[in-house]
């Protein structure tokens, strides 16, 4: 396939053509989640394709300290998939061998162009503005032009909203986003899978949200129709945490 400079790479003996999951975090509130969708996808032994926007760079920086660095982005997303929902580091292990960084300028990026091959696209978090720009297929960035191409595409789009509460505007830009074949997954952590911590209801939205992408994961209890489960699970957790 060809890469960034657009030169033909031929696939080696027994290679199959990288098809990544395309990954775009908008500037909300909420870049656990992200972190919890991308450690989830890359334990399913899918690659990825990350847009990081210049918003979501200063709400990463306020919400963990970690400067996002377009010469550093490995050692920076490193980092930052380490990094547990409650802000402690080195909680979680982090191979980004099988992700490939675009800037959120770079509007001749491959996933710019349907040509791109791709999976799909998840948005997480996705703020209203963002919801806004792509419902209006405004395209003024990277984020925003990649899933513009999935929905002409017709590959799925999930859009983890994070917003609350949610305007007129906003929700009818979200049916709009519905109607067009996108997956609206509002970033609301449930209880009954019987969190007791914090990264427990992180990984709640972030199973909801590959649940919604169809790839396997193990980030949550699953309803089985046993009313008590999730406390019971509670009651099990609290024990073994002593």
């Amino acid at each position: 396939m060809p890469d960034k400079l657009g030169v033909v790479n031929p696939l080696k003996p027994g290679e199959t053509p990288r098809a990544p999951w395309i990954v775009g975090v908008s500037g909300a509130s909420g870049t656990p989640y992200a972190a919890a969708v991308l450690r989830g996808l890359l334990d399913a032994g899918e690659s990825v394709d990350l847009v990081v926007s210049r918003t979501s760079r200063l709400t990463l920086l306020d919400e963990t300290g970690i400067s996002f660095r377009d010469a550093h982005w490995q050692d920076d997303l490193r980092e930052w998939l380490a990094r547990g929902a409650d802000g402690k580091p080195d909680v979680h292990a982090a191979d980004v061998a099988r992700v490939r960084y675009w800037s959120a300028g770079d509007l001749a990026a491959g996933p710019s162009s349907g040509s791109y091959p791709a999976k799909g696209m998840l948005i997480v978090p996705a703020s209203t503005a963002c919801v806004a720009g792509v419902a209006l297929g405004l395209s003024k960035d990277l984020l925003q032009r990649a899933a513009s191409v999935t929905l002409k595409e017709r590959r799925k789009l999930v859009v983890a909203v994070r917003e609350t509460p949610l305007n007129g505007q906003t929700l009818r830009h979200l049916v709009t986003l519905d109607d067009a074949g996108a997956s609206v997954v509002p970033a609301s952590p449930a209880f009954y899978a019987g969190a007791t911590h914090i990264q427990d209801l992180v990984d709640f939205v972030a199973g909801r949200v590959l649940d919604a992408a169809g790839v396997p994961h193990g980030l949550y209890r699953r309803w089985e129709g046993e009313l008590g489960g999730g406390a019971g699970a509670s009651r099990t957790s609290r024990t073994d945490n002593g």
